[in-house]
């Protein structure tokens, strides 16, 4: 778990790594730099950094559409980066939610952001292992896990322990990227890995077959891949645009730095070849 934690940190973090500050304080100081009190910001102020996933919050909003939401649903947001899917889920359908993340910079920056948009009531959020959380049994009606299942080698661990937290009965909602029919090496670096040791895809199939091998009966699943493909070239033509004459809001330029820039072109090549597919489904437990 410790070099696991290790590569992660260094790759969702590596900009702290090479002593140029923790993330947080990057982000607040561009926030000021773009005449923003991070201390008050809006939730449209930070779409930019809180959701670092393929199509943003028009995703979770689709994944959340298979959700069975009920006054304040106990939510377990898996792998949450810097919370906008748990701020959501609180926001638009009255969710509590912890967010759990390995790498401790997001959860610093989710913690901070929940509390400038005035969510940090709705939402709390831990630095744990997916794995091995200290959290007790049948703590939650919904798992919810966006891109996240592909940095995580016990992939069999992180199903029985989310068999473990569910109530009877709960569900598991999942958007994640898996491996496509073109055998092809990963063009790298992409957002979630540096190296393919960092990277650990399954094929759709065996995605399916280790849920229902935990237990999860499959409810609804599609390929959602050309939405995210399109979602992704719109980003990249922004990208590689004139920048913006002033300050602008911070984006995943700000937390990754300018290889960003790389990571999305990477990500636009590896889905138009068919390297990476996209899924969102819906399992139920039992």
């Amino acid at each position: 778990m410790q070099e696991h934690s290790r590569r992660l940190n260094a790759h969702y973090d590596a900009l702290a790594e090479r002593g140029e500050g923790s993330l947080t304080c990057r982000l607040r100081e561009a926030y000021r730099a773009a005449g923003r009190d991070p201390e008050r910001l809006t939730l449209d102020e930070i779409a930019g950094i809180d959701q670092l996933h393929l199509g943003g919050r028009g995703a979770s909003r689709s994944l959340a559409a298979l959700g069975e939401w009920q006054p304040e649903c106990r939510v377990l947001d898996v792998g949450c980066g810097t919370g906008g899917a748990s701020r959501l889920l609180a926001d638009e359908f009255g969710c509590e939610v912890l967010g759990v993340d390995i790498t401790a910079a997001f959860v610093d920056v989710a913690t901070w952001l929940s509390a400038a948009t005035g969510l940090g009531d709705k939402t709390r959020f831990l630095c744990a292992d997916a794995a091995r959380t200290p959290l007790p049994d049948a703590a939650f009606e919904t798992i919810w896990c966006q891109h996240a299942l592909m940095n995580m080698p016990d992939v069999a661990g992180v199903l029985a322990e989310w068999r473990r937290l569910l109530v009877p009965g709960g569900r598991v909602l999942l958007h994640e990227v898996v491996a496509g029919d073109n055998p092809e090496p990963l063009a790298l670096p992409v957002p979630w890995a540096s190296t393919p040791a960092e990277s650990h895809l399954q094929t759709r199939e065996t995605l399916e077959a280790r849920l229902a091998e935990a237990g999860f009966r499959l409810e609804a699943l599609e390929d959602v891949t050309e939405a995210a493909l399109a979602w992704r070239q719109k980003h990249s033509r922004r990208e590689s645009g004139e920048p913006p004459a002033g300050p602008a809001l911070p984006g995943p330029v700000t937390i990754f730095g300018e290889r960003f820039l790389i990571m999305g072109r990477n990500l636009r090549d590896n889905l138009a070849a068919g390297r990476v597919r996209i899924l969102e489904g819906a399992w139920r437990l039992g």
